[in-house]
């Protein structure tokens, strides 16, 4: 069950992407899509929330796009679909993945869903989604949103399974360097 804060921290993310221009016309490319079980995810959404937080603004390093479709798991149709939202906004950093096939990068079962691929995603406040659907925003957060804005970054528990999980957990906030970007952050460990 959802929590108080939970509920409101949803509320502001919806506040926030709603009067944010540019990651709207993003959510609507995706949406014109009519791709199955389809999301914006990870870094846009979490640097826009820890920029707000900082008073800062970070560039845009790609849009992570991710969808569920186990009958066609092929690399070429994810590349179609990235030339497909070049069409519709030219220039952007599109990165398309087809979580039916996402597993295989991390040694993981197949994941059922895009729910699952996120739930599998290495830290909590990256581990979520947004879209429009039905000009209706969903928010797809398996562990919240509230260390989003809190500002805690931690391992998802698939990534607190094992120590070999969980070194990559570390191998990449040692790489994201985050905290020298935001400095309120608090990471763990």
């Amino acid at each position: 069950m959802r929590g108080i804060n939970e509920i409101n921290y949803e509320k502001q993310l919806i506040e926030i992407i709603t009067h944010d221009t540019y990651i709207l016309s993003i959510l609507k490319a995706v949406e014109k899509l009519n791709l199955i079980d389809a999301w914006v995810c990870a870094g846009l959404i979490r640097n826009k929330i820890w920029d707000i937080l900082h008073n800062t603004k970070t560039p845009i390093n790609d849009i992570d796009v991710i969808y569920f479709n186990s009958s066609d798991t092929s690399w070429e149709t994810e590349k179609q679909l990235e030339n497909e939202l070049r069409i519709l906004l030219p220039n952007e950093p599109w990165s398309v993945k087809n979580q039916a096939r996402m597993h295989l990068k991390n040694g993981f079962n197949p994941f059922t869903s895009s729910y699952d691929g996120v739930a599998h995603f290495p830290e909590t406040p990256t581990a979520i989604a947004m879209r429009i659907c039905k000009k209706e925003f969903e928010i797809l957060a398996p562990y919240g949103t509230q260390d989003l804005f809190e500002l805690k970054v931690r391992p998802t528990p698939f990534y607190q399974k094992n120590s070999e999980y969980y070194s990559k957990y570390i191998e990449r906030i040692k790489k994201k360097k985050w905290n020298q970007i935001w400095r309120n952050l608090t990471i763990e460990p």
